[in-house]
This record gives structure tokens, sequence and C-alpha cells, in this order.
């Protein structure tokens, strides 16, 4: 359910940061903060600060940031409603009553929970009785100790049609409540419901507080459709919404730094018997981007290990597919594919810890497995294939949502794409002499910069120095729409909105957006009359003498509509954000002035970081713009 602000508030306010955070990190009074090392990282000196007053906490070594929630969250793996549930209850404030629906519908939710835990124990006890003996001798073919199977709670189903059903309605269990559950199929007309999981291993599947909701069931007979078996959707479960075994995984994987998702329950059982209990996996389905989001939750870099086949080739792809949307600063996938034809439990249980640990210690970023599935996609022995792939990448890149790694992401594509184009180059245009060429194939380490100083460059920019000159950034906007006035019908509102400092860029935006509200049609040699009528020649002379070459195809009146497009969205985000960071600037060195502390020293620094990230981009456009990047 949704909290109300006021609620959040008066949590924190009841209870110190330094309070919750005491309980984990062990804090010395610094003047009006305290300090203690990073939670986060391993340190010998202090960098993790918390400020009761601002109600919040800041690790240096890892840029970490927030307030009680997060912490709880960042620390402890738990989901926002959890940690809001805990922090009200040590601070005493009651949190809103449900309504009669909501009390109905967690009863009902209450009732499910107790039929599944009663299923959960009579697959655990039927495993062990008589009629599991070939269900055990399967599991100690895997090698899966009594120990092992007491941790995950494996239980056998028996093949009998009403095994199931019988012993939950001795326990006083509706057959509707069980057919809910998931547990037996509703009887066709005339039929009897019958259990759905017959002559089966069973592997409970748990929520986030390890409370059973589902079973997966591997069958022990070669001649049944379908080997594995979920339960289906139910109101506990949701197969595309859950990774099985994250309950045990999370406060490994904080400890740890990382999380490993698999394909199948028995990798995840034999990873965690080699050393790796921070293991997870999908139920059934490819990656989702709601597990995404909960392997995001556990580590910022989680390993995909696939298995060594084509379809564990074919799962990976699907996984970057669903990621690249979804990437952020510091949010990303490693790949880690096995030898041909093993997954990981046999690579588990014939190599153990060591062989895991190589697999995953040659993990590759996800920029790399994108290189090279567009790579296998083709030949590129011709200049249209060549083309072809610059397509295939440049389509894919368009997916990821977050500019400054857009940015990123070209950058390192267009380096490689010119490395392969001067490998496919004829020999008597190579260029001669000096320097060993830079291997574009293989990820690159990112060179130290000054990441916490604003360059000379972009102390010079307009949006830095709030200098009242047309910046190339404004320029590049408004001359773009003079050339294609056609878009400014879908645009005008956001260029409305938009921030102008230069005096002659906001009289064009005038012209423009007066043309736009009389009807008059989108030509440009209409725009060029209005131009000349308003005495505005000069002006957009000198604004298109600004623009950078790398931005000049966009001046094209042929330039392709929908590159235009998507450079056009970039280059009012990237403005905006600009503008943004400007303000927060001198908001934070107000900050610093007032109260010289190491909370409004890391803001600040945060606020450079991104101008940084702002100068990159501004900078970068030539190289992205002649590739079509």
């Amino acid at each position: 359910m949704r909290y109300p602000p006021q609620i959040l508030e008066e949590i924190r306010a009841r209870l110190p940061t330094s309070a919750v955070v005491g309980k984990r990190v062990r804090l010395k009074k610094a003047g009006r903060e305290w300090k203690g090392l990073s939670p986060f990282n391993a340190e010998k000196t202090p960098s993790f600060y918390v400020n009761d007053q601002k109600q919040f906490y800041h690790c240096f070594s890892s840029g970490k940031h927030g307030d009680i929630f997060t912490f709880l969250m960042e620390t402890e793996g738990l989901s926002f409603p959890e940690a809001v549930e805990r922090l009200a209850g040590e601070a005493g404030v009651p949190l809103p009553t449900l309504s009669r629906e909501d009390r109905q519908e967690e009863v009902k939710r209450k009732n499910l929970h107790d039929v599944m835990e009663l299923a959960a124990e009579f697959f655990e006890s039927s495993l062990q009785g008589r009629s599991g003996g070939k269900a055990r001798d399967y599991l100690a073919g895997r090698q899966l100790s009594r120990e092992t199977q007491s941790r995950f709670r494996i239980g056998y189903a028996p093949s009998e049609r009403y095994a199931l059903r019988d012993h939950l309605a001795g326990k006083g269990v509706p057959v509707e409540m069980m057919v809910e559950a998931g547990l037996v199929h509703a009887g066709e007309e005339g039929k009897i419901p019958a259990d759905r999981f017959r002559d089966r291993v069973m592997f409970p599947i748990c929520d986030v507080r390890g409370r059973v909701i589902a079973f997966g069931g591997r069958a022990m007979s070669a001649d049944v459709p379908a080997k594995y078996l979920n339960s289906p959707d139910t109101p506990l479960f949701n197969k595309g919404r859950l990774l099985y075994n994250y309950h045990l995984a999370r406060q490994p994987a904080h400890e740890k730094g990382t999380v490993i998702a698999v394909e199948g329950y028995v990798d995840v059982i034999s990873l965690s018997v080699a050393g790796f209990p921070h293991a997870v996996a999908p139920l059934g389905t490819a990656l989702t981007e709601d597990q995404l989001t909960l392997l995001w939750r556990l580590a910022e870099e989680p390993i995909l290990c696939f298995d060594g086949d084509k379809a564990g080739q074919r799962a990976a792809y699907r996984a970057l597919d669903v990621a690249l949307p979804n990437l952020m600063p510091g949010k990303s996938l490693r790949f880690a594919m096995l030898p041909e034809g093993q997954d990981p439990d046999d690579l588990a249980r014939a190599g153990g810890n060591a062989a895991v640990e190589r697999v995953l210690a040659s993990a590759r970023p996800l920029v790399d497995v994108l290189w090279t599935r567009e790579l296998e996609a083709g030949p590129l022995d011709t200049p249209e294939r060549r083309a072809a792939l610059e397509r295939r990448l440049r389509e894919s890149l368009a997916l990821i949502r977050d500019e400054t790694l857009k940015k990123y992401y070209r950058e390192d594509i267009a380096g490689r794409l010119s490395a392969l184009n001067a490998d496919a180059r004829p020999k008597r245009f190579e260029r001669q002499g000096g320097g060993g060429r830079r291997d574009f194939g293989k990820p690159q380490p990112m060179t130290p910069s000054s990441r916490l100083s604003v360059s000379p460059l972009l102390a010079r920019n307009p949006l830095f120095a709030g200098s009242t000159a047309e910046s190339p950034r404004e320029a590049m906007i408004l001359c773009t729409f003079l050339v294609h006035p056609e878009l400014i019908q879908n645009h005008a509102e956001t260029l409305a909105d938009l921030e102008l400092e230069g005096r002659s860029t906001q009289m064009m935006r005038s012209l423009l957006l007066d043309g736009a509200a009389s009807g008059e049609p989108a030509d440009p040699t209409v725009m060029m009359a209005r131009l000349e009528r308003a005495g505005l020649t000069g002006a957009a002379e000198r604004l298109t003498a600004l623009v950078r070459p790398g931005d000049r195809w966009m001046l094209d009146p042929h330039a392709d509509p929908l590159r235009l497009e998507d450079a056009l969205r970039q280059a009012i985000t990237l403005h905006r954000r600009a503008r943004t960071l400007h303000s927060e600037l001198r908001a934070a060195e107000r900050a610093l002035a007032e109260e010289d502390n190491e909370a409004n020293l890391a803001w600040l620094r945060e606020v450079q970081n991104q101008l940084s990230s702002v100068e990159g981009a501004e900078a970068d456009m030539d190289n992205a713009g002649a590739l079509g990047l």
C-alpha cells in the first residue's frame, strides 16, 4: 500500500538516523555529525557520515546516500513497504488502517499462506516417507544432502491423484481454496478436482519474507509432457515478479556485493552448496523487468550465468534487450557463459568452488555482449553489411533511456566501429606512422579524470557560467526548428517551456511559436520569409555559425526524420539537465558557505560530478554525428 508523506516524516522524526544506522555501523561523534566505516565497502579510514538534523547518511567510498528507509533497503535487501513497517513498529507510529475490502483480502491471503505451508509440510513428509524412495535416490544422485534438502525444504508429491487434496481436506481446507492456491485442478463438470503435482520432486517457492507461495515440480517419470511444472499465477504468486531463493540470497548478496542469476532451481541449490549462497533464478520464464529490478535491489551489477549452449546464449541476448531500456549510471549486468554443454549444477559438482569462481571472474560487461551479438548476426565483408551492423547497434542504443549513459555507450561503440572499419580498409588507405592502435574490441578502462572539479571547457560553457550569450546547444535546437518547422507541431509545448538564456534564441522561439499558432504552412521557405520580415536573418546566421560540426547534419533539410527526432529529444533533455544542475550548483555552494560540513561538501561534489558529465556530452557530438550514431 502507499504511505502518506506525513506518516513517513513522523517515522523519520521519531527515529534519529544515527540510531537506525548505529545498529549496523559503529558511529563516532564528529562535530554535528556522526562518522564510521562504510557498511558498503571494506575500508580502514571512516568515509561514512550521518547527519541527524538533515535525516540522511552519505558514504564517500561508494557514493550511496539516503534516509533510514533507504538504509534498510540497501543493507538488508528489504522492500520499501517492509522497511516502513519495521521502522514504524520501532517508532511506535501506527500505519493507516486497511479498508474493509483490504482487510478481507488480507485475511484471504493469510489463509492461503496457511494452506501453502500445510502443502509444503506434506511434501516434505512424503519425501522422507515410503513413497519418496525414488525421489530420494534422484536427489542423492544430484549430491543434495539431507541437510541441503531440509534447508531448501525440498519435498515429493506422491503419484496418487488425490493425495494432497485428501490430506488438506482432512485439515479442514475447502477444495475452492486449494484451487485458488493452485494446488489442485478445478474439476470439469462431473469430474473430481485432482492434485496438480503428482510424482514430482517439489521445490517450494517463497516470497521475500520466506513464506511459501508456490511450487516448482520436477517429474520423476520421463514420459510426462512437462519435465518441470510450476504453480499457476494465484493471488499469492506471479512468476514474472519473483526470483527463486531471493529470501535466502539477499543477505549474502549484500555482504558479497553481487548476486548470481542462473536458470534453474537445482542450479541455485548446487551453487549454494558450493559456497555461493547469493544465487537466484527466474521461475521458468525469460528474465523480466520486475525480476531485473529485484536483482538491482541486491547488487549494482548482477552476474547472469547461463548454460553453455545455444539456448543459454539466446537467454543472455533476451536479458540484454530487457536490460537496455532500464540501465542507469551504476546499474548494469555482467554475463558469465559456461563451457559448452554444462550448466551451473554440472560445473559446481564437477569442479567445485574454484571452477565456479573462474567462470564468474570472466563475466563480461553488457556492452561486450551487445557488440558480440551484433557481430555474430552476419558477415561484415562489404560496406553494406557493415552499415547494417551500425544500424542495428544504433537501434539498440536508442533503447537506453538515460541520456548520460547513452552518450558513453555511443562513445564506446563508435570506437569499436572505427577499429572494425580500419581493419576492413584496404592497406593502401592505412595511416602510416607511430603509435599502436587501441583495441576497441575489448572493454577499455576509464582513465582517471578530475571528477570533482569543473574543467575550463565547462566553466566557459554558458549553461554553467550563467552567461546571457547563446550556447551551441541552444543554437542547435532553435536552428533545427527553423530548418524543419514541421517538428514544431509535436514539440510546441516543449519549446515554449524551454529555458533560454540568449536574446536571439528567445526572439527566434517567439517567431516559431507565433507561426505555429497562426496556422502557417510548416515550410522552410515560409519560415525564412518570416525571419526576413522580422529582421532576424542576421541573428539566424549567427546562431547557425554557433552549431558544432557534429550537430550540423541536423540542419540538412533532407536529414533522416527518425534520427532527427531522437537527436532533438536528446539535446532538449541535455539542455534542461544542464540548467537544473546549474541552479543546484548555486544552491550547494550557498549551503556549503553557510555550513561547512561533509554532507554539504558531498552535495557540491555530486553536482560537480554531474556537471562534468554534461561537459562530456556537450563536447562529444562530432564523433557520434559523423558516424550517424
